[in-house]
């Protein structure tokens, strides 16, 4: 048995069980009421939001920045494959037209010129 535990002391394994006690309470609370429960309207509207809101704090950090700092130049194949991405997506709304024609723009710069 004292194996298993690779020399994992009690207190870790006491802190291990009680974070999945608490994950696993407050997961399920809603579950547990019998009560009806809704969002307010300004909650709702807020989350309609959210994904594009994490998504553009995912993205656009990775587009204008290379290794914490702003870029300075505009030989940046990045800059330009966002910037076609994004005109073929308002144009067509279509996804992967947007993805291909992106990196169709990407790729070339960066492979071939060393953008």
């Amino acid at each position: 048995m004292s194996e298993l535990w690779n020399g994992t002391d009690a207190w870790t394994l006491a802190v291990i069980f009680g974070l999945a006690a608490v994950t696993v309470i407050t997961r399920s609370f809603f579950f547990l009421s019998d009560a009806s429960w809704h969002l307010p309207h300004w909650a709702q509207r807020g989350l309609q939001y959210a994904p594009i809101a994490a998504l553009s704090a995912v993205v656009v950090p990775e587009i204008v920045m290379q290794q914490g700092q702003l870029i300075h130049t505009l030989q940046d194949a990045r800059l330009y494959a966002a910037a076609v991405g994004a005109a073929v997506y308002f144009w067509r709304r279509d996804v992967l037209i947007t993805i291909v024609l992106g990196m169709a723009v990407y790729l070339p710069l960066h492979l071939g010129w060393g953008w």
